[in-house]
């Protein structure tokens, strides 16, 4: 499995948080964090091209989306949890 980060910009005025959390959750088999506001880690058996491809299904067309491949090279400031959950279930 590989771990991915996704991030992303809703620019709609009603934004579908909760649609795009469903999918992100869904494509992770439930393992992923959200460290920040609008940034995911998932791990996956999918592509990048695959999981941006289902993503887009769920957000419009105007909204952005990134999704890069994660190497266990990791650096931040985040907190203490944050860093224990994935230690222990992404990498």
């Amino acid at each position: 499995m590989t771990v991915y980060l996704i991030t992303y910009d809703l620019n709609k005025s009603d934004k579908n948080y909760e649609g795009l959390h469903n999918e992100i959750v869904k494509l992770s088999n439930n393992n992923w964090c959200k460290p920040l506001k609008s940034v995911y880690l998932i791990r996956s058996s999918l592509s990048s091209q695959s999981i941006s491809e289902q993503i887009m299904n769920v957000i419009d067309k105007n909204d952005y989306l990134l999704v890069i491949e994660v190497k266990n090279n990791k650096y931040g400031w985040l907190t203490q949890q944050m860093w224990d959950y994935i230690n222990q279930y992404l990498f």
